[in-house]
């Protein structure tokens, strides 16, 4: 019994550490704090999921999945889990060889994305401004994984090419984010978001720039900053996000899809018009291009 009441943190005697610079205890604690708070974040989001209309879960969909895969990878982060040994040639009187966690890279190539897609359905830009966006947080989020594996000094060729794709989501996510918030009249609430976002975003060029890149800060400092700009940034969109969705427009949004489904119930048929409102012929069936009616129409009953 006295197994189930030890709340000490073994995680690094069962994986331990290597490199110079690693991941310690205290690191370790605050990395599986920052899971459980992912983790209950992700039921709150489900447990309001059931709560929005049917056509109004788009944003609570898009949190939870992004949430969970947090919670997945910071709980390998927390337990030492997910990481390679890389020498470093920045400051290697400090540290000659390093932890470089690319399990916190798979987390980005969801977080960000989702990010980038809520602030794009929430402004109602097209979806090739949107994909554009999200291209673009993986060649940021890619450029600075291998820029992290790199022991010469031209890791910050691959540092440079990241940040420059950074700046240009940021001010493609400001600029194509305020014009399309105007014509769907949320324009303050995205404002408030895609500054909340932007802040936070410009925090990992400096975090990654100081740990995985010019190796000044140890495996504790660099855990606690990733941790916190990753919670803030993640867990913050998701609270401002729903609680303004309250009250917004989803059809103006274009964003309130049919609460029929994608199957449709017979075919020629489209249940989403027999709506209250919508006149409705029991006896016209669309046909498809071209094609002749081959027989009459059944009489009804």
């Amino acid at each position: 019994m006295g197994v189930l009441y030890d709340r000490s943190n073994d995680a690094l005697s069962v994986n331990p550490p290597d490199g110079d610079v690693f991941l310690t205890t205290n690191g370790s604690n605050w990395l599986f704090a920052a899971t459980a708070i992912f983790l209950l974040s992700f039921l709150l989001v489900i447990g309001l999921s059931f709560r929005a209309r049917s056509g109004e879960k788009i944003f609570h969909y898009i949190f939870a999945i992004s949430l969970f895969v947090a919670g997945i990878t910071y709980f390998a982060f927390a337990s030492d889990l997910g990481y390679s040994v890389v020498a470093q040639s920045q400051n290697t009187d400090y540290a000659a060889t390093r932890q470089v966690f690319w399990v916190k890279h798979v987390n980005w190539a969801v977080e960000w994305p989702a990010v980038v897609l809520v602030l794009g359905l929430a402004s109602g830009i097209s979806w090739a401004t949107i994909i554009y966006q999200i291209f673009l947080t993986w060649i940021w989020n890619v450029s600075y994984l291998v820029a992290s594996y790199i022991s010469t000094n031209y890791k910050w060729g691959f540092y440079a090419f990241g940040t420059f794709a950074f700046l240009l989501l940021a001010s493609n996510v400001a600029m194509e984010g305020r014009l399309g918030s105007r014509r769907v009249g949320i324009t303050s609430h995205h404002a408030l978001l895609t500054a909340h976002s932007v802040f936070f975003w410009l925090m990992y060029p400096i975090a990654w720039g100081v740990s995985d890149g010019g190796n000044k800060i140890g495996g504790t400092g660099s855990a606690v900053w990733y941790g916190i700009i990753d919670v803030l940034l993640l867990v913050g969109v998701t609270v401002v996000t729903l609680f303004f969705s309250r009250k917004w427009d989803y059809s103006r949004m274009n964003l309130q899809f049919t609460q029929f489904g994608r199957v449709p119930q017979a075919a020629g048929t489209h249940p989403e018009k027999d709506l209250p409102g919508h006149h409705h012929d029991p006896q016209h069936v669309e046909q498809p291009a071209g094609a002749t009616s081959a027989a009459p129409a059944q009489a009804m009953v």
